[in-house]
């Protein structure tokens, strides 16, 4: 099974805490990189600021918030789908709201996948699960994805899980 690496754009630390042991509980990544907003987030995918020597690719998928601070969620998926380097990046919007404009802005915008966070705890680690499977496991990534390095599978970002449970 080969894995790869998730961007969560979280200000929530509770909620990141649970999509994070979510993730790592069922193995579902090879690394979760949790920040805070949405500047941080275009940092990190820009690999500048404190990610400015973050190994190359992008990462599998990002899952994001829409209300942070410094630089919204709808902000950061406008600047991902509207760069040629990151428009095939999966973007899968996690958030609290429910409003209309905010799911018809993101649609427009390019997301992925728009999912209201459950309100309850066990809810939320299902579904933070099965978007964690189907995004990082089950969905073939874009060239250019930090699976991918020059068009062959990245060996620092795969995994493969022998019968016996050996990696």
């Amino acid at each position: 099974m080969i894995m790869t690496s998730i961007l969560l754009a979280e200000d929530s630390v509770r909620d990141a805490e649970m999509v994070m042991d979510a993730l790592g509980e069922y193995h579902l990544a090879n690394e979760v990189v949790h920040v805070r907003d949405g500047f941080d987030a275009l940092e990190y995918l820009y690999r500048r600021g404190p990610f400015a020597n973050r190994p190359p690719g992008n990462p599998g998928v990002v899952l994001l918030d829409l209300k942070m601070p410094k630089v919204d969620g709808l902000e950061v998926l406008r600047q991902i789908k509207g760069d040629p380097a990151l428009q095939m990046v999966p973007v899968v919007v996690m958030t609290s709201s429910r409003e209309e404009q905010d799911v018809i802005a993101s649609y427009k915008l390019g997301v992925n996948a728009y999912v209201v966070k459950p309100v309850k705890f066990h809810e939320f680690v299902e579904a933070v699960k099965q978007l964690g499977g189907f995004w990082a496991v089950i969905n073939q990534p874009p060239p250019g994805s930090a699976r991918y390095l020059d068009g062959k599978i990245n060996p620092a970002q795969a995994k493969t899980t022998e019968p016996g449970g050996n990696l």
